[in-house]
């Protein structure tokens, strides 16, 4: 391979896993004023095997250094060589979107303000295993929740020293080093990063500590049904049977 095409290889690698990642939120987002499920979407898609079901899963929004740079880039670069990538510039677009879904959802269960309310937030890492916050979800989730007056208790099970240092000290955010000290009189849980400690939760100790049983699952960790038979009411992307307990 050439050196020019061996660059714009690496590019379009990274640019096609996000544009998968924005096709399946948009889907997500659409699913959910259809009634339908954005995993049961995924696994018929998925099964086809032109299309495989690697970064076909909705969430919150992509983050990290290598998806978000090398979009804009490869953007960039087709703008000044006059060939503009349409389809890419709203893969950013989507994605910027995305990270204001649980704000948005989370507004329209308890209001556009927020002030007296408390959301322990549950992964800070824009990916599990890692400590990278560049470009993490979370950093927009927290803005919104703390310009609406709430009040945020944060927990990652590697990146707290990395959020403390990006986050910096601000009134009513707490990063504590227990998922469960996060979830004391809060309102409702939402989870950010897929952290596989976060796929099987002590339901009893979170009915105990919380205030309310409300949980906004960022990245559809669990089936809608088994959330409500633990009392809770389970708001998660794209996926049906999104309601109150």
């Amino acid at each position: 391979m050439d050196i020019r095409s061996a660059e714009l290889t690496k590019y379009a690698a990274n640019a096609m896993l996000a544009t998968r990642i924005s096709f399946m939120n948009e889907l997500a987002l659409l699913a959910e004023h259809l009634d339908a499920d954005i995993e049961s979407v995924r696994k018929g898609i998925g099964s086809d095997p032109r299309i495989g079901f690697s970064f076909l899963y909705a969430g919150c929004g992509y983050g990290g250094s290598c998806f978000p740079k090398d979009v804009k880039a490869l953007a960039r670069t087709a703008s000044d060589n006059d060939s503009p990538l349409s389809l890419l510039m709203a893969v950013e677009k989507v994605n910027e979107r995305q990270k204001n879904v649980l704000t948005e959802k989370i507004q329209a269960r308890f209001g556009e303000r927020l002030d007296g309310k408390t959301f322990a937030v549950w992964g800070l890492a824009f990916k599990p295993n890692t400590d990278d916050m560049r470009e993490a979800p979370s950093l927009t989730l927290i803005a919104n929740l703390l310009s609406r007056g709430a009040t945020v208790n944060a927990y990652d099970p590697v990146a707290a020293d990395e959020a403390r240092r990006v986050l910096g000290e601000q009134p009513r955010l707490t990063i504590v080093d227990n998922a469960y000290d996060a979830t004391l009189d809060a309102d409702a849980v939402v989870i950010v990063t897929e952290w596989r400690e976060f796929r099987t939760p002590d339901w009893d100790e979170l009915r105990t500590r919380m205030k309310t049983p409300v949980v906004f699952d960022g990245r559809n960790l669990f089936a809608p049904a088994m959330v409500k038979v633990q009392g809770f009411e389970y708001y998660a992307i794209g996926r049906r049977g999104n309601s109150a307990a």
